[in-house]
């Protein structure tokens, strides 16, 4: 059995014990520098507790839920997960998981426990099914890692949990724009040219958001007709910032490069003769207001940084005005307001409430693409060229998810049968 020694060097005191040996060598771990013997022999049990327990700090059988997820986000989540994916699950753990089950012992937790407390919060708050989903995801996730990987649980009580059962259908939240609708939308934005030019990339391209506000003009070829989607953008708030808004180092919302969704999602797309001549025009724009704002226009640059939780570099996007000289790469990014302010994905917020409460049409800046698949779609496009463009990995994804069947699919089956009669 292992055993904590104690011994005096000079006015201080140290512990030693013996740990696994090394290439046929006896090994122990040793430390000094405590004043009295008492506090010697407790840090040593401590030590010792840590080492028999293979590196953690307490015993996996008695962490508490609340604690053990703490390390799951800091030993997995972190690592693992995109922005966006981190900050959804932190705001459920915070409000729903460690309120109800984070003062019993992970050990403890039985699939009733589980089952019980999803009901609870299904009743409590009502929430959607799709926001339930979300929660048990998080918990699935959970003891799926302390069970599978880590072995701090015997088994998964999560697996046969549920949420409860809705009495109508699951909902779609994709809206198909018709022509129509597309001309109302940007119609109405036509004065906000940001918006403007990144509703159309999307339109006539079918990139996500974080890829449309993530383009630089390096990667817009327009003699060429293809656009190279080779990142998207992030959007973190940093602590301790004010209310003021894109001044370096005031503003509590950093942007930041970030990853493609997937590996299919990095891509080099064609684009037509309409969508290039918009942008020609809007770059040339761009160089207008440059010159108008003079050294009030703000420009962008990348900075490399390291990510807090992988300890990875990263590139942050810092801002000054023109006037001011930056020892940093430029970053020319594409859809800004006049006066060169990067808005991100916020850009279009307020244009998506004057299109809900003015315009009644109901969308997402997401349902551009969708839009745009199922546009090529009913025109005839190869699936697998179409998968491809969006960047999907499997062409069943594109059929399943985001091309959806429309009036006029339907109609072109009844009248495919009835063709198929009159032969």
């Amino acid at each position: 059995m292992v055993k904590v020694q104690i011994k005096k060097r000079g006015k201080y005191y140290q512990y030693t014990f013996e740990i696994a040996p090394q290439d046929g060598k006896r090994k122990w771990i040793t430390k000094s520098g405590f004043k009295t013997k008492p506090e010697a022999e407790r840090e040593g049990l401590k030590a010792l507790n840590e080492y028999l327990e293979t590196g953690h700090s307490f015993k996996p059988s008695e962490i508490s839920y609340s604690d053990y997820l703490d390390y799951w986000m800091e030993e997995y989540c972190y690592i693992n997960l995109k922005h966006r994916t981190i900050e959804t699950y932190k705001y459920i753990i915070k409000n729903h998981l460690k309120p109800r089950l984070g003062m019993y012992r992970i050990s403890q937790i039985t699939t009733a426990t589980i089952q019980e407390a999803i009901n609870d919060i299904y009743v409590e708050r009502g929430f959607a099914k799709s926001y339930m989903k979300s929660i048990l995801k998080v918990i699935k996730s959970s003891f799926d890692y302390a069970a599978e990987i880590v072995n701090f649980i015997k088994y998964d009580p999560s697996i046969k949990v549920k949420v409860p059962k809705y009495d109508e259908p699951d909902g779609d939240p994709v809206h198909i724009f018709t022509k129509e609708e597309i001309d109302l939308i940007f119609n109405s934005v036509k004065n906000n040219h940001c918006v403007y030019y990144a509703f159309l990339t999307a339109y006539h391209t079918g990139l996500r958001i974080s890829e449309v506000f993530g383009l630089t003009w390096e990667d817009i070829d327009l003699e060429n007709k293809k656009i190279h989607v080779r990142r998207n953008i992030v959007k973190k708030n940093q602590a301790g910032g004010t209310k003021k808004r894109h001044i370096s180092g005031n503003s509590t919302t950093v942007w930041y490069y970030g990853t493609c969704k997937t590996a299919n999602s990095y891509r080099t797309i064609d684009i037509g003769d309409t969508l290039v001549a918009a942008l020609k025009k809007y770059k040339e724009e761009q160089e207008i207001f440059k010159e108008m704002y003079g050294d009030m226009y703000m420009k962008h640059y990348k900075k490399i940084v390291e990510n807090p939780y992988t300890k990875k570099p990263e590139t942050k996007i810092v801002n000054a005005y023109a006037e001011i000289d930056v020892a940093l790469p430029e970053a020319h990014l594409v859809f800004l307001k006049d006066n060169g302010i990067f808005e991100g994905t916020d850009s279009c917020k307020h244009a998506f409430k004057v299109i809900h409460y003015q315009l009644g049409i109901q969308g997402r800046f997401h349902d551009f693409r969708d839009t745009h698949a199922t546009r090529l779609i009913e025109a005839g496009a190869d699936i697998k060229a179409v998968s491809k463009r969006l960047g999907h990995s499997t062409v069943e994804f594109t059929y399943n998810i985001y091309v959806r069947v429309t009036t006029k699919m339907e109609e072109e089956i009844v009248n495919k049968f009835e063709e198929y009669l009159a032969a």
